[in-house]
C-alpha cells in the first residue's frame, strides 16, 4: 500500500525519519509530508511510534486529467468505496485543494466526493446509504486536489495520532504535542538523550520547563526518555480499528513489541510555572501519561530564580513561554519578561543549552543573546522561532577573555602602516578638540570624523564611549576598489587605536545615496539593541541592522530647542523615525504630542524610546500614516510642529514619490494650515543642496537657524542640515478648510 504521512511546515525532515525507523520504502518527501510503501504491519509500526507527524493516510487511487467538479463525481463513482464503507458505518470527508482552476470552493469538491461514495453504496447495497457524520465519523476519507492531479484517501490513522490521550486538562495557550516532540526533537537535550541510551556510562541529561503550562514538553521528553512509544497511550482509538483491512493478531504483535522496548531512565525532567493551577494539570496529564514519576513539577517563579536554585550543573532547558499572541499579556510585561528571562539565564545557567520556542522573533532580543541556530515552525497558525543558545560557563567565559585581550594587545602592538597613521593622528587632534568639548558639554554620542581627510572618506560617530558608528562614503567609480578597501581597513585600525574602543564594537556601514524603498531597507537580522543617553534622555539604537542607528546626532542641538519650546504646546513630529523629538518635546512639557510615520517599526521604536523615558500617559498619539496624507485628511492644530522629511521616498499610500526640492512648498504650506496663529514650525531638511522658495518668505515670516542648529562636532560640515523656523505673518488667518465660497467656485469651475 502507499500510504502519505502528513508534517507541519518545516518538520518534513524529522517524520522521514521516522518513515525509515519504521520500515517504509519508496520514500519521497513533498512540501505537505512523506509519501512512501509499507505493508500492514509497517503502517502498525508508524503510527506506534511517530511523534512528530500529524496524519497517516492510506491511497485509494490517483488520477491526472481532471477537469471539472463533474468529472471528479464520475470518476470517483468508479472507485471500490465498497471495500472501505458499508452502510452501518458512518463516515466523513476532509479536502485540500491547491492551484486548481476549475474548483472554486474546495468544500463544494468534497459534496461531490461525498455524493458519488453515497450513489456508489447505494448501488452496492440495494438502496441502503452510510449517513455522514462530521464529529465521530467510523471512516474519514480525504480528497486532495493539486491542479487537475486527484489523489483519494482514507484517514488511516484518526486523530488519535497526535492527541496522545494524556491531556486531561489544559491551560490558555497549549502547545501541541506533536510541535513539542518536534521542539524536544531539534534541542541539543535529545541529542545528549541519544548519546546516553547508546552509553549509558554518559550523564544523563537534565531537562527544564520553567514555563511549563500544561506540561506537554516534560511529558513528551518522558515518554522519549523512557523509549514510551506514543501509540501504547492510546492502543484501542486509532481509526484502522475499524477499517476492513485491520488484521487485530498484527497490532497486537506490533503493541507487544513496543510495550517490550520501554527502558527505565534516571534522566531528570523539571517543570516549572508561577500558575498553581498550571502545576496541578501538569502533575494529573503527567499521571495520565503514566510519567509521573519521572518528572517534578514545582510551583516557581522564573524571573526570580537565582543561582542557588538550578537544579544541575549542566543541563537544557526547552520552553514555549508566552509571547502575547494568544494570551492578554501587555507587550511591556512581554518584553521585560524577556529580559529578565536573558539575564536569568546569562547569569544563572553557565554551560546550560537553551532552546527558546516564540511565536513574536522580535521578542527574543531582548534576550540579549546571540543564538547557535534557529528552527522555523509553525504552532497553531503562527510562526515561529526555536533559537538554540549555548551559555559559556565561568570558566569558558574567562578563557574567551583572555584570547580576546591576547588577541587586542597582539593588535595594538603591531606597527601601523603610513595611511593609518596619518589617520590616527587626524583622530587623536580631533579628540583633543571635539572630544574634550562634548565632554565639556556633557554629550556623549558625537561625531569625532567626517571625511576630514578626502582619502578617508568616512563619518565616524562615538556612542558612549563604548561603540562606534563607521560610515563609508562610497567611493567614486575611478577609486581602485583594493585602494578604497585598504584605507577603510586602516581607517578602522586607527579608530580602534586612538578611541580605545574594542574592534568588535566597531559598526562599519557603507553610506550612498539611498532612492524609494531602498532608503529605509534592513540591512541585518540580529535585532541587538543598545541604550544611549543624551540630555538626560534615553534613546533605543541599533549599529547593525539598520543604516541608521535610530538618532540623528546633527539633530542634537534642534531636539533641545524643542524642549525649551514644548511647554504646554500640542506638539507634532512629522516623518518621526524613532520620535527622539518627541521624547524631547514630553521632556520639555507638552501638553500633548501626535507622531506620524510610514513606517510600523519605526513607530514601534518610537514607541519604546517614549517608555523608556517614562512618557506612557494617553495623551501621547502615534499614527501609522503617510505625512501628506495625514496633513491632508487630519483637521487637528498644533501650536509646535517639527518636520524633517526624507530628501526623496516613494510611499505606497500615496501616488508618486516625494522630492523635498520639488514638494517641500506644498509640505510646508499643508504644516501651516494646522499651525496655530502664534505657533511655529520647525523644518529641517538633510539635502545639502536645498533651497526654500522664495515666494514661501511672502507667505510667511522664515527664519534660517541653521548655524545655530549645528552643533560644534557638525561644524566642520555646516552643510550637514538646513533648518528653518516659520510662523504665520501677524493677522493671518488660519485655514484648515477652505472657505464655502471657493468650494463652490471650484464645484462650478468642474
Amino acid at each position: 500500500m502507499i500510504f502519505f504521512a502528513s508534517a507541519s511546515a518545516n518538520q518534513n525532515d524529522l517524520v522521514e525519519k521516522e518513515v525509515r525507523e519504521a520500515g517504509g520504502q519508496d520514500i519521497v518527501t513533498s512540501s505537505g509530508g512523506v509519501e512512501f510503501s509499507a505493508d500492514l504491519e509497517t503502517a502498525y509500526r508508524f503510527c506506534m511510534w511517530t511523534r512528530s507527524a500529524t496524519r497517516l493516510l492510506v491511497l485509494v487511487h490517483r488520477f491526472d486529467g481532471l477537469q471539472s467538479t463533474d468529472d471528479l463525481y464520475d470518476h470517483s463513482m468508479t472507485l471500490p468505496w465498497e471495500n472501505w464503507i458499508n452502510p452501518e458505518r458512518t463516515f466523513a470527508i476532509t479536502e485540500t485543494v491547491s492551484d486548481c482552476r476549475w474548483i472554486r470552493n474546495s468544500h463544494f469538491a468534497s459534496l461531490r466526493l461525498k455524493d458519488a461514495i453515497v450513489e456508489r453504496i447505494r448501488s452496492k447495497y440495494d438502496g441502503v446509504r452510510p449517513d455522514v457524520d462530521r464529529d465521530n465519523p467510523d471512516i474519514v476519507f480525504h480528497l486532495h486536489v493539486n491542479r487537475n492531479l486527484v489523489r483519494w484517501y482514507v484517514d488511516f490513522a484518526g486523530r488519535d495520532l497526535f492527541h496522545r490521550g494524556y491531556r486531561k486538562a489544559q491551560t490558555q495557550a497549549v502547545l501541541g504535542e506533536f510541535m513539542a516532540a518536534s521542539l524536544l526533537y531539534r534541542s541539543d537535550w535529545y541529542k545528549k538523550l541519544r548519546a546516553h541510551l547508546e552509553n549509558p556510562e554518559l550523564e544523563a541529561p537534565t531537562l527544564l520547563d520553567p514555563f511549563c503550562g500544561s506540561g506537554t514538553i516534560c511529558i513528551e521528553a518522558a515518554l522519549m526518555a523512557t523509549n514510551t512509544a506514543p501509540g501504547l497511550l492510546k492502543t484501542e482509538s486509532f481509526a484502522f480499528l475499524k477499517l476492513p483491512i485491520h488484521n487485530d493478531e498484527l497490532w497486537q504483535k506490533t503493541v507487544d513489541q513496543a510495550e517490550s522496548m520501554r527502558i527505565k531512565n534516571e534522566c531528570k525532567i523539571i517543570g516549572w510555572d508561577i500558575d498553581t493551577r498550571a502545576v496541578e494539570i501538569s502533575k494529573a496529564n503527567a499521571e495520565a501519561a503514566g510519567v509521573a514519576d519521572l518528572i517534578d513539577f514545582q510551583v516557581r517563579d522564573f524571573t526570580k530564580t537565582t543561582e542557588e536554585d538550578v537544579p544541575a550543573e549542566t543541563g537544557c532547558i526547552v520552553t514555549d513561554p508566552p509571547y502575547g499572541v494568544r494570551l492578554d499579556s501587555g507587550s511591556a510585561a512581554i518584553r521585560r519578561l524577556y529580559t529578565a528571562m536573558g539575564e536569568i539565564i546569562y547569569n544563572c545557567f553557565c554551560g546550560w543549552d537553551i532552546c527558546i520556542l516564540c511565536g513574536n522573533s522580535e521578542l527574543l532580543s531582548f534576550i540579549d543573546m546571540k543564538p547557535n541556530r534557529t528552527n522555523t515552525l509553525i504552532n497553531g497558525g503562527i510562526e515561529c522561532q526555536a533559537a538554540h543558545y549555548y551559555v559559556f560557563s565561568k570558566q569558558e567565559r574567562q578563557q574567551m577573555t583572555e584570547r580576546a585581550l591576547a588577541r587586542k594587545a597582539e593588535r595594538l602592538a603591531a606597527p601601523l602602516t603610513p595611511g593609518a597613521q596619518m589617520a590616527a593622528n587626524r583622530l587623536k587632534k580631533n579628540l583633543a578638540t571635539i572630544g574634550k568639548q562634548m565632554e565639556k558639554e556633557g554629550v556623549t554620542c558625537y561625531r569625532l570624523y567626517d571625511a576630514d581627510m578626502p582619502e578617508y572618506s568616512a563619518a565616524i560617530d562615538v556612542y558612549e564611549g563604548k561603540w562606534i558608528s563607521l560610515q563609508e562614503y562610497a567611493a567614486p567609480s575611478s577609486i581602485d576598489p583594493e585602494d578604497a578597501s585598504r584605507r577603510l581597513e586602516e581607517l578602522v585600525i586607527a579608530t580602534e587605536r586612538t578611541t580605545g574602543i574594542d574592534l568588535d564594537d566597531i559598526h562599519v556601514k557603507r553610506r550612498e545615496i539611498q532612492k524609494g524603498a531602498n532608503q529605509y531597507t534592513r540591512r541585518g537580522s540580529s535585532s541587538h539593541f543598545n541604550i544611549v543617553n543624551e540630555n538626560g534622555h534615553k534613546f533605543i539604537v541599533n549599529f547593525t541592522d539598520y543604516l541608521d542607528t535610530g538618532i540623528f546626532l546633527d539633530h542634537r542641538p534642534v531636539r533641545k530647542l524643542i524642549e525649551t519650546m514644548s511647554r504646554d504646546k500640542r506638539f507634532l513630529n512629522l516623518f518621526c523615525y524613532t520620535a527622539s523629538a518627541t521624547v524631547y518635546a514630553a521632556a520639555g512639557g507638552a501638553l500633548s504630542t501626535v507622531s506620524v510615520d510610514a513606517s510600523a517599526t519605526y513607530l514601534d521604536w518610537a514607541t519604546k524610546n517614549m517608555q523608556i523615558n517614562g512618557f506612557n500617559t494617553l495623551n501621547h498619539f502615534f499614527y501609522r500614516d503617510d505625512c501628506i496624507s495625514f496633513l491632508k485628511e487630519n483637521r487637528d492644530v498644533f501650536d509646535l510642529i517639527f518636520c524633517d522629511p526624507p530628501t526623496f521616498s516613494n510611499s505606497k499610500s500615496r501616488t508618486g514619490s516625494f522630492d523635498v526640492q520639488r514638494d517641500h512648498g506644498y509640505l510646508i504650506r499643508s504644516c501651516m494650515r494646522h499651525l496655530s496663529s502664534d505657533g511655529v514650525l520647525i523644518f529641517s531638511t538633510n539635502y545639502t543642496r536645498f533651497k526654500m522658495f522664495g515666494e514661501l518668505y511672502d507667505e510667511f515670516i522664515v527664519e534660517d537657524i541653521t548655524d545655530s542648529t549645528i552643533g560644534a562636532d557638525f561644524a566642520r560640515n555646516s552643510k550637514i542640515h538646513r533648518c528653518y523656523m516659520i510662523r504665520h505673518r501677524t493677522e493671518q488667518a488660519l485655514v484648515i478648510n477652505p472657505p464655502k465660497r471657493t468650494v463652490k467656485k471650484i464645484v462650478k469651475k468642474n
